[in-house]
Parts: C-alpha cells; sequence; structure tokens
C-alpha cells in the first residue's frame, strides 16, 4: 500500500511542464556531474547492472531486501541485479588503480522490489555512486565533514545554475552544514522516531549530515539500518536538507568511511553475518589487499525532485505506481512520466 503525501494546493503543472521538467533534468544531471567530479577528483566509469551473488559484492542494504534474480544459460549461473554499487566500487578502485585522493563516478541503476512506495520511494533507484582512495591521515572524521561540505556545495551551485533557468522555482537551499549524531539526536528527542527526530533537527538546521548509522543507540534501537560490510558505522551518515515544498527533512545521500578490517571484523560479529567472511570481497577487506575509501550513493531522482520543488518522485522518473498512487497523484494535476 502505497502512502503519497500532497500538500494543499499543490499542482506540477503551475510549476513546470512535463518537457520543462525533463529539459531541467537534463541539466541538472550534467551540472551536477561536473561540480562533483571536480570538487573530490572524479572520473566517470561504467558500471554493472548485475553481479554474481558468489563474488559477494551486491549489497545487502538492510539484510531484508530480495534481490532481482536471473539466470544465464551460456555462463551456467545465477545473476543479481544490483541494489547499490558499494562493494563493486572500492574493487573497481582496486583493479583499475586508481591512486590515494582521487576516485571514481557513475550512474547506478536498481531494481528495490521490496521498497516501500510513497513520495521519495520507487522500486527504481537511481544514483550517482561515487568512491575515492583515502590518502595517508584521511580515514578520520574531520575529513568526512569536508567531503560532506563538498557535496553539499556542489548541490547548491547546481541550484543556483538551474534557477538562473527557471527563477520562479519554490527552492532555496542552506550551504551551513549542521553535522549531528544519531545518538544526540535521540538524546535531543527521546520521545520521537528517528524519522520524526530528523524533522525536528532539519525544521531548525536545514541541511545537516546525520552521523554513525547503523549501530544500536543506548535505547537499544537503531536510528536505520545500514549493511555491516561497506560503511564504517562510526564514520557515515545522511546528508539532508529540509524540504520546504514537502515540509520534512529530505535524504538525498548516504556516504561514508568504508570498513578497514578491524570495523569489518567488529560489524560482521554485531550483525550475525560471520558467514560472510568467507566471501571473495570480505577476505580482500579482512586482509588488508583492498585501498581504504570513502564513497556514497547520491539519488539523480531524489536531487531533481529537490531542486525543481516535485512532490511525488515518479515526476521526474518512471517507474511503476499502484493504483492508489496514481489516483492521488491524478486527482491532483501531477503526471507522473
Amino acid at each position: 500500500m502505497s502512502k503519497t503525501y500532497i500538500p494543499e494546493g499543490y499542482d506540477s503543472r503551475y510549476a513546470l511542464s512535463v518537457l520543462e521538467t525533463e529539459a531541467a533534468i537534463c541539466k541538472i544531471k550534467a551540472a551536477f556531474e561536473g561540480y562533483l567530479s571536480k570538487a573530490l577528483n572524479l572520473k566517470r566509469v561504467s558500471a554493472p547492472l548485475f553481479l554474481d551473488p558468489a563474488t559477494g559484492l551486491n549489497d545487502d542494504l538492510n539484510g531484508v531486501e530480495r534481490a532481482v534474480s536471473f539466470d544465464i544459460p551460456e555462463t551456467g549461473t545465477t545473476a543479481q541485479v544490483v541494489h547499490s554499487l558499494a562493494k563493486w566500487k572500492r574493487m573497481a578502485l582496486h583493479k583499475y588503480g586508481f591512486m590515494p585522493g582521487s576516485g571514481l563516478y557513475t550512474d547506478m541503476n536498481a531494481i528495490r522490489r521490496d521498497e516501500e512506495l510513497d513520495n521519495l520511494h520507487s522500486v527504481y533507484v537511481d544514483q550517482w555512486d561515487w568512491e575515492a582512495v583515502l590518502g595517508g591521515g584521511d580515514r578520520n572524521e574531520e575529513y568526512l565533514k569536508t567531503t560532506v561540505t563538498k557535496i553539499v556545495d556542489a548541490i547548491c551551485k547546481t541550484l543556483e545554475d538551474i534557477k538562473m533557468d527557471y527563477p520562479y522555482l519554490p527552492v532555496s537551499l542552506s550551504r551551513n552544514v549542521s553535522f549531528v549524531t544519531t545518538q544526540e539526536l535521540e538524546d535531543m528527542y527521546p520521545a520521537l522516531s528517528p524519522k520524526e527526530r530528523e524533522n525536528e533537527y532539519l525544521k531548525v538546521h536545514k541541511t545537516a549530515f546525520i552521523m554513525k548509522i547503523g549501530d544500536v543507540l543506548k535505547s537499544g534501537i537503531k536510528h536505520d539500518g545500514r549493511a555491516p560490510d561497506y560503511d564504517d558505522w562510526s564514520l557515515n551518515g545522511d546528508i539532508v536538507f529540509w524540504n520546504d515544498v514537502l515540509g520534512c527533512a529530505f535524504e538525498v545521500s548516504s556516504m561514508g568511511i568504508r570498513v578497514d578490517a578491524k570495523a569489518l571484523d567488529e560489524q560482521l560479529t554485531k550483525a550475525g553475518c560471520d558467514d560472510r567472511r568467507k566471501l571473495p570481497f570480505h577476505q580482500m577487506v579482512l586482509n588488508g589487499v583492498l585501498p581504504l575509501t570513502m564513497g556514497g550513493g547520491i539519488g539523480q531522482s531524489r536531487i531533481c525532485m529537490l531542486l525543481l520543488g516535485k512532490v511525488h518522485i515518479g515526476e521526474v522518473q518512471v517507474s511503476m505506481w499502484d493504483k492508489d498512487t496514481m489516483d492521488a497523484c491524478r486527482a491532483a494535476g501531477i503526471q507522473l512520466l
């Protein structure tokens, strides 16, 4: 069952037409890729749509999502459509010989069949997936924060560009990033759910990096789930903006410094995933073969939604929707692509 929210009085036809929206999406993607690659010294590479599950390279997200699988008669194997590319990117940096201080970015397209549909979530996922090799002494919180600031600046520059063409867009963003941990949020708002805490914090701070996601908080719950084998739960987070159109906190990126051998060892045990230790990717991390890296995924449709003032992700991407979603959007004058 979908959960579609339409703000009172919203009608996307009075902002940008469908063809204007499509043109604006192209401009946003071209501009942001340029700003991101320059800010983080990234080179564009090709990305897989599917992977061999035996490699351990597909991402397990929260550990409950089912990957879309299919057999390949010519190889006699089964392939999985990717959930994201966090582990594949790290392997690619190793294979392609990237040096410290440089990295890659790519278009990631995924199918998440078990995603709960709402304004922000679709079974189709499109991201700029990026990954960079850390230099000596960069595996720390300060370097993580500096990188977050650069990404936020790239997003704000992209908004400035798009508003040159569409100055009437009802969108403004703050470059001033507030850094807060999930435990600090729980301490501030102990009676609220994790999502409600984010909403309350972003009402005031407008742009935030919510840090340290994946481990259990003092309350015994997690702020949100994270797979144990890519982000270091003590050095990761989400980039979140306040969305004026939707009136809520709006996540655009999950990112972090990746696990080293020590963090992977600890997190596999905490997550009850010790069986993964024997997989090729995990063996390479545990044995120190892969480079120390950081990276993340930046939602392409999320960025387009945010910068164009759209209320539903279906306004900026083509996917499949249930009848309730389609009826709610039709009644509000919203045309799903």
